[in-house]
């Protein structure tokens, strides 16, 4: 057992026996059935539906669903330790469910009990959410969004477009961010919804052909004319920045568990390859150049994996106002799963650039943890930026 490997199961070890029990459940279908399919998916950009099946007869969404909903109600801890394993597997298959846990989340904080009793149980039961945000023009900087809302009666007409939505064309559920006709100044106005699938007037403009997380899918929406009862609200009119910001809190940890399943992916490809390759007579493993790569990057696994989970405990114990935390754990996370990946490819020699070896696709499935959910010089302006706050 390596110093990472007792670094898991000390952290596993805090969960309760019923969740340590869902955990086991969840690494034995990503060692049996989500990893041994991900580079066939991968090669052919084939959504992974066979594993979402398998998902859902592991009845994984009730993990990060209340039981009052048809849920479990596991701890966020939980849920990122499984998030981290899927993401290990196969990224895309990790992010799809990933993403139905952002979407979710902000209905489970802040949305009414109608709304949590009439969009949950379809997610509980293995329904596909996704989270609008992103616009042609509104990027990390929400505010610029262009999407409105209109009340009409007792209903709410939407129209717009969202641009880079993981699961858009395949989710029962989409959580929708845009502003409030009736209110001018534009960041009062951002204001966050649900719309799901059936509602008229939404169109799948394109699929994106992606350099990684080939398997999901990004999609480009169009919302016209559609047309959703208030009831949909998640927050009054004018109050989405306060779920934008709370969903954040969730979903930036959430992909930093994402990064670190395929940082340490990329860690153990790395160390089995150099194991068994000899140059000049001896172990890769046994140059001390190496042994010093090797170091440095376990040090730093480790490192990110304590924190995180010292977030998802923050998360746990209720706490809201953790934005600089979740930003260190997005922003270290993703920066070493890019930097794990390159040296798995670079230990690889001219095997790391083929295909054979999984090391090219993890270099590519890193790349984007970096950039969404806020890129990661977004979230150096806002961790220094705390620091000037306080001087």
């Amino acid at each position: 057992m390596t110093v990472l490997d007792r670094l898991d199961a000390r952290l596993e070890k805090t969960l309760p026996d019923e969740e340590a029990a869902v955990l086991e459940a969840v690494k034995r279908l990503a060692e049996r059935v989500v990893a041994p399919a991900a580079a066939a998916l991968d090669a052919e950009a084939r959504f992974p539906w066979d594993n979402l099946a398998a998902m859902r007869e592991l009845e994984l969404n009730r993990m990060f669903v209340p039981e009052a909903y048809g849920g479990a109600g596991l701890s966020f801890a939980c849920y990122i330790r499984a998030a981290h394993e899927m993401a290990r597997a196969c990224a895309a298959t990790g992010i799809v469910w990933s993403t139905t846990f952002h979407a979710v989340k902000p209905v489970i904080d802040f949305g009414s009990g109608e709304l949590k009793r009439r969009i949950l149980p379809r997610i509980a039961d293995g329904g596909l959410a996704a989270l609008c945000i992103t616009e042609a023009d509104a990027g990390s900087d929400a505010t610029g969004m262009r999407t409105r809302f209109r009340p009409d009666g007792g209903d709410i007409v939407i129209d717009g477009a969202k641009t880079f939505i993981t699961n858009g064309d395949v989710a029962d559920v989409y959580v929708l961010f845009g502003k409030w006709a009736e209110i001018e100044d534009g960041r009062a106005a951002i204001t966050a919804l649900t719309v799901e699938k059936e509602a008229a007037g939404i169109s799948v403009l394109r699929l994106e052909d992606k350099l990684g997380l080939r398997a999901s899918s990004t999609a480009a929406l169009a919302f016209e004319g559609v047309r959703v009862p208030r009831g949909n609200l998640v927050l009054g009119p004018g109050e989405g920045l306060k779920v934008l910001f709370g969903a954040l809190n969730k979903s930036r940890p959430s992909i930093a568990a994402h990064a670190l399943g395929i940082a340490r992916a990329a860690f153990d490809d790395a160390v089995a390859y150099i194991g068994a390759r000899r140059q000049s007579g001896r172990r890769i493993a046994d140059f001390q150049g190496i042994q010093f790569m090797l170091a440095d990057l376990a040090t730093e696994l480790a490192q990110a994996e304590l924190w995180l989970g010292y977030v998802a405990g923050l998360v746990d114990e209720g706490l809201d106002d953790i934005g600089i935390e979740a930003s260190m754990a997005k922003l270290s996370a993703s920066d070493l799963a890019m930097k794990a990946a390159d040296m798995c490819v670079q230990l690889h020699g001219g095997y790391g650039y083929i295909r054979e070896y999984r090391a090219e696709r993890l270099l590519r499935d890193a790349k984007i943890t970096q950039i969404w959910e806020g890129t990661n010089q977004i979230h150096r302006q806002l961790i220094g930026r705390s620091f000037s706050r306080h001087s």
